[in-house]
């Protein structure tokens, strides 16, 4: 089936010759009453059955369509059929999420663990180009899945998280060590990592200030972002007790400054929206797009169907209408 919307024609200029249609069509139906015989006749019965009139027709209609087919047939029509080869220099990104048992906290609605998945989740069907990897720390920390384009098995692990399933506590450093260590083998020109806690550094054998010297050193990037409202929040679980919101912002800024990255607060679900929206802006995967055009010749049926045309034509004044004739 052609499309009429990719059609194109290799040599336009031949259209122009449709033009001559409704000319002739014009020229020939104000030239006939001048051609027919003014013939006086007493009685016209011999003539009541004649099959002339419709006859006459045939002969105009078949060759204007011929012509038409013709026409557009030497115009070369030309389906255009786009092929994209895109070549795309995509980011590694490590997502290190705390996964205390304060992440039950209520201060976001429902909880700090249900809004930093589903967000986290948003973040990664942007990033389409991008390998992208989740280590989770709580009392200790865990690599969940290496750097991937997979993003349905990063979203699928994401949604598996629950609060306090590595124990109590928050092993910063440790969380940060394991994304430093995923990431140091990267042959990308882009590394980042995204630290999301919301508690203090108070578990693990890894000092996170030295952690983000290795960084550093490794050229890689991190985004910390501080969660949780000041104050006192509902620690949500099953004793739901209302405790004060502790955050080292200091190591936090930190961390995120000797690397070169940024250093983010997070008081509410609109502010860690608003902060996965800006580190997407800031790192912008890099893409080629290289479109190539390939032509696929339509003009056969034009001329095929004018040829047959013209051949029924032949064949109808040879024989059926020579006799009617």
């Amino acid at each position: 089936m052609i499309g009429l919307s990719n059609i194109s024609f290799l040599n336009p200029e031949f259209l122009l010759l449709l033009v001559f249609i409704p000319i002739v069509a014009f020229w020939q139906l104000w030239r006939r009453p001048q051609r027919e015989v003014d013939l006086r006749m007493s009685d016209l019965s011999a003539f009541s059955d004649t099959k002339l009139d419709w006859i006459s027709w045939i002969y105009p209609i078949l060759r204007t369509l011929a012509f038409t087919l013709l026409t557009i047939a030497i115009a070369r029509p030309q389906q255009t059929l786009k092929e994209e080869e895109i070549n795309a220099e995509g980011i590694d990104i490590m997502i290190a999420m705390d996964v205390s048992l304060s992440m039950q906290a209520q201060d976001f609605k429902p909880d700090r663990m249900t809004v930093s998945k589903s967000l986290a989740q948003d973040f990664v069907l942007k990033r389409t180009y991008d390998r992208i990897g989740l280590v989770i720390f709580g009392g200790e920390s865990y690599s969940q899945t290496p750097l991937t384009t997979d993003h349905q098995i990063v979203n699928t692990f994401l949604s598996q998280l629950q609060a306090g399933m590595l124990g109590d506590g928050t092993a910063i450093g440790m969380g940060l060590a394991s994304s430093l260590n995923r990431l140091k083998e990267s042959e990308s020109k882009s590394k980042v990592i995204i630290l999301l806690t919301d508690g203090v550094n108070n578990s693990g054998y890894i000092d996170p200030y030295q952690a983000a010297n290795i960084a550093k050193e490794l050229g890689i990037k991190v985004y910390s972002i501080g969660i949780g409202s000041n104050g006192f929040a509902n620690g949500g679980g099953r004793f739901n007790r209302r405790a004060r919101v502790e955050l080292d912002e200091k190591l936090l800024y930190h961390i995120a400054n000797e690397s070169g990255g940024y250093y983010y607060r997070a008081e509410s679900s609109e502010d860690l929206e608003s902060i996965y929206n800006a580190i997407d802006q800031l790192e912008k995967t890099k893409i080629e797009v290289n479109v190539m055009k390939r032509y696929t010749e339509e003009y056969r049926p034009f001329l095929i169907g004018g040829l047959l045309i013209l051949l029924l034509e032949f064949l109808l004044s040879h024989t059926f209408i020579r006799k009617v004739l």
